[in-house]
């Protein structure tokens, strides 16, 4: 039979141990978490976090080309002098998926303004077939980048950790701000503002 205060030991080991099991549980929605879970999910989505970037403490201006996922070429520095959006996305991407119309909106929002500002996507790991498929579907009018090898995001300067990123580009190319997950219309519309105010 434990003695009272045998008993008290245990109740008092119990609860440590409880409040040690739930120290260590975690947000299963997390990144860590879902790095971890293993479910094939084939990516793990950003908290939409925003980072922007002074223009002094910039990196190199990217550098890229590649392939349209209609076939044709295309080439960054097109848009030197130009503001410049890149969205890294798949349509397996639930996250991807739905901030879709919030990108359409933005991009429609610049235009009406005629801003000097140009929108591109990054089709990530994916057959462009299949891309192009879900832009027309989901009535996405910028073009996008096939990158179905995954080598593209190599020349992102390692800003797009997860799917979607969401980067902003100023006129010399150089990444001034990115939103790491989902990214909203007014949030986007505000950072590319932004730049696009920079003298």
């Amino acid at each position: 039979m434990m003695s009272g205060r045998a008993r008290r030991a245990a109740v008092v080991l119990a609860a440590t141990g409880a409040v040690a099991l739930a120290g260590c549980s975690e947000d299963p929605n997390s990144v860590a978490a879902q790095a971890k879970s293993g479910d094939q999910k084939g990516f793990v989505s950003g908290d939409g976090s925003v980072e922007t970037i002074a223009a002094a403490d910039r990196a190199e201006p990217v550098t890229m080309t590649g392939e349209l996922l209609d076939g044709s070429a295309w080439d960054i520095a097109s848009t030197r002098g130009q503001v410049l959006v890149l969205n890294v996305w798949g349509s397996w991407c639930a996250p991807c998926v739905a901030e879709a119309p919030d990108l359409q909106k933005a991009w429609e929002g610049q235009q009406a303004k005629k801003a000097p500002v140009q929108f591109l996507g990054i089709d990530f790991r994916e057959e462009a077939e299949r891309g192009a498929a879900f832009v027309r579907k989901a009535g996405v009018t910028y073009p996008s980048l096939s990158d179905e090898a995954g080598v593209t995001l190599l020349r992102l300067q390692g800003k797009a950790p997860t799917t979607p990123s969401t980067l902003v580009l100023d006129r010399q190319g150089r990444i001034a701000a990115r939103v790491n997950g989902p990214v909203s219309t007014t949030t986007l519309t505000g950072l590319v503002d932004d730049v696009v105010a920079e003298s």
